[in-house]
């Protein structure tokens, strides 16, 4: 007998460089894809949502992260298209230079006033940079 649905658990990780840009990678792939969007992904079974985050930020930056604090839990419902699913939001830091890997098309630091966002991006990140 299977267990009753529940919705799947995934992180985004705010980066930010010293001049006040965002880390964001170019979706690949649908949902949004050709937007920007945070570095972030799934929750593997096994595995915390902090090794997650370092996790999902390296396969897709090729930078390894230090994770500073947590910026918030996101679940509305529609948040994402493909189904309800919760993300625990890092701020975190990293040293060295960004390079599009796993699903993203593109990755630099950007003014992210400056580009269309995927998902709720908009509002994790105003909330990583009034923290």
């Amino acid at each position: 007998m299977a267990g009753p649905e529940t919705p799947k658990l995934m992180v985004d990780v705010v980066v930010t460089s010293e001049e006040g840009r965002v880390l964001l990678i170019r979706r690949g792939s649908d949902p949004y894809e050709g937007y920007w969007a945070l570095p972030g992904g799934f929750v593997e079974v096994g595995e915390t949502t902090e090794d997650a985050a370092v996790r999902e930020a390296k396969e897709e930056t090729g930078l390894d992260v230090e994770i500073v604090k947590l910026v918030g839990v996101y679940s509305e419902p529609d948040r994402d298209p493909r189904g309800h699913n919760v993300s625990c939001a890092y701020l975190a830091r990293a040293a060295g230079d960004p390079r599009a890997a796993s699903d993203a098309a593109e990755v630099s630091f950007i003014d992210p006033s400056t580009v269309e966002l995927a998902f709720d991006h908009e509002k994790i990140i105003a909330a990583a940079l009034s923290s």
